[in-house]
């Protein structure tokens, strides 16, 4: 027996109908049958021959009792397209929160483990046991995503599909220890300096011995905060609820950079309708990519409300209310500078509109005041709240004690440093060098962004890498900058399949502790695990009949079309694209 899922699409509606074919066929299709009408405009027919046509299918309920049990099996599944990756995605978090509690970032004086016999799972095979289990979660949960990239390739899930799945991911992490990164508690103690009323840019936490400080890692303890005022202010928030209760004050800090999550699911199908993808592929890319899951939501970091301020900003200036989208930016970047690499870029767009689409020196003359009004008004309001100076940007080069394998700028001097044995050096001229580049590479990008429209926020996405590969410092979670913006333009399968096998292979390239490398072994075998999902997700061999879009599933396209229904590409606006909206074909 063979299951077919054709979709039908007209006018901007999908009819979606499951068949049975071969030997399970009944004879008539009258007797017992449930019939759908498709509906269809003349001008477009369907490419599947249903347009206009009655399909009849057997009734899935009482009467298929008498089918096999696997082909039941198959028909609740085609019910619900997506709900097993969701359900194996659920497990393999649950999984990974579960080993977290031995594994992960967990705290020095934990009152919830300490002195019970749970506490051996932090120490020798117990250790090693919750390790495995993490590790095992993590599997459960990359595959469950691939399968899901095939669903919403193949149309068969939309994007409150993915929302409602990413949540699902999320929600267990949240209850768990950080992993992968100790930042969480690195926030708690520059949170600590501000709440002693003393200014985090000038005092290290060293300095405030206390529950708080002893969960800090070594170098973070010993440098001023490179965060921006609105950061400050909500660790400091925190704080005043929650004391010296390190637990509770990393829930509820976590807690609150998901408000960037949230943000994330409004803004990405915005930008979509703009830049030409299809929103539920978007939100499957950023929001619900284990990096983004496992790293940045899991791990608590700023990053995560930075994006978030970031997206919604660029969806607002490229509609209808500019100036807020620049207050929302201007936010990001008092969470987290590298945000304000999109400004000049969505400027182009402003001053575009106030402008007519012309080139007026008025016109972007009162753009650029009112810009720059904008943003130094609203950190300047930041600090006040917070009661911080603009510290925060001298001590932004605090950070550059750690020499990251992923900076192209780092490596390339610690490779030079091998060869001439003076690594010190040679990293601070590489890193040199890098910034140089990096100014070079993004005044390019804005000065091609100067049209205005989708192409400033392309051309922020791609200053956003440049930022990342070519700064002194990047870590694994900093690559979610530039694919949350790009991920709203139509991406080539091939290009999806890249970043599928980059984003698995970032996110375990720290171990779950956050506070050690994998072996040299370790990043052999996961070498090979990233090239094997990336080509899992160009091919679909995760893909199951009505869960995946894999097997037998069939997509039909539009007469006289080039838009592929089952590609990572816009198919909500037929006509635009056919004028040259931007999509792209898979």
């Amino acid at each position: 027996m063979a299951w077919v899922w054709p979709v039908a699409r007209a006018a901007g509606k999908r009819v979606s109908v499951p068949m049975l074919t071969g030997k399970h066929a009944p004879a008539s299709a009258r007797p017992g049958m449930r019939t759908f009408a498709v509906k269809s405009s003349g001008a477009n027919e369907s490419a599947s021959g249903l347009s206009g046509k009655r399909v009849s299918t057997p009734a899935l309920g009482r009467r298929n009792a008498s089918l096999p049990a696997h082909t039941r099996k198959r028909a609740s599944a085609a019910r619900s397209p997506g709900r097993g990756a969701s359900a194996v995605g659920l497990a393999g978090s649950v999984l990974v929160s579960l080993g977290a509690f031995g594994a992960g970032a967990t705290p020095r004086h934990d009152p919830v483990l300490s002195g019970t016999v749970l506490s051996a799972v932090r120490f020798g095979h117990g250790r090693l046991l919750a390790t495995a289990v993490v590790y095992l979660g993590i599997f459960l949960l990359i595959s469950a995503w691939v399968r899901l990239g095939h669903s919403a390739r193949a149309g068969q899930v939309n994007a409150r599909k993915i929302v409602r799945t990413t949540w699902m991911w999320c929600v267990p992490l949240l209850c768990a220890p950080p992993l992968f990164s100790t930042d969480l508690y690195t926030y708690l103690a520059q949170g600590v300096v501000a709440h002693a009323g003393f200014d985090p840019y000038t005092r290290v936490a060293a300095d405030f011995p206390g529950p708080i400080t002893d969960n800090t890692a070594g170098d973070w303890l010993r440098i001023p905060s490179p965060y921006g005022p609105l950061q400050i202010l909500i660790v400091k928030s925190v704080l005043s609820v929650t004391g010296d209760n390190v637990i509770l004050g990393a829930l509820l800090t976590r807690l609150a950079m998901t408000a960037g999550l949230a943000l994330m699911f409004v803004a990405v199908p915005i930008l979509c309708r703009r830049l030409g993808a299809r929103a539920e592929c978007a939100l499957w890319l950023a929001t619900a990519n284990p990096l983004t899951v496992l790293c940045v939501v899991s791990g608590g970091h700023n990053d995560l409300l930075m994006i978030g301020l970031l997206s919604a900003g660029a969806a607002l200036v490229i509609t209808t209310l500019p100036g807020l989208g620049f207050v929302l930016v201007a936010l990001a970047a008092a969470v987290k500078a590298p945000a304000a690499v999109a400004l000049p870029f969505l400027w182009w767009e402003w001053a575009r509109r106030r402008s007519g689409g012309r080139i007026s020196v008025r016109g972007y003359g009162f753009t650029f005041v009112a810009a720059v009004s904008v943003v130094v008004a609203t950190i300047g309001l930041c600090s006040v709240v917070a009661g911080v100076g603009l510290g925060w940007i001298r001590a932004l080069s605090g950070n550059s004690m750690l020499k990251p394998w992923l900076s192209a700028s780092t490596s390339a001097g610690k490779i030079v440093g091998v060869l001439t044995d003076d690594s010190a050096e040679a990293v601070a001229v590489s890193r040199i060098a890098g910034c140089v580049a990096l100014v070079v590479v993004v005044a390019w990008l804005w000065w091609r962004s100067r049209a205005g429209g989708a192409g400033v926020v392309r051309g922020a996405a791609a200053a956003l890498f440049a930022t990342v590969v070519l700064a002194p410092v990047a870590l694994p979670w900093y690559f979610t900058w530039p694919l949350v913006l790009g991920s709203a333009a139509a991406w080539p399968v091939s290009r999806v399949a890249v970043a599928a096998a980059a984003s698995a292979w970032l996110v375990v390239s720290t171990h779950p502790d956050g506070k050690s490398l994998l072996p040299p072994w370790g990043f052999g075998v996961l070498a090979v695990a990233s090239i094997v999902v990336g080509v899992l997700t160009m091919h679909g061999k995760f893909a199951r009949p009505g869960d995946a879009g894999g097997g037998r599933v069939v997509a039909s396209t539009f007469e006289g079309s080039s838009l592929p229904i089952n590609g990572f590409s816009c198919h909500s606006c037929e006509s635009a694209c056919r004028s040259g909206c931007g999509a792209q074909g898979s």
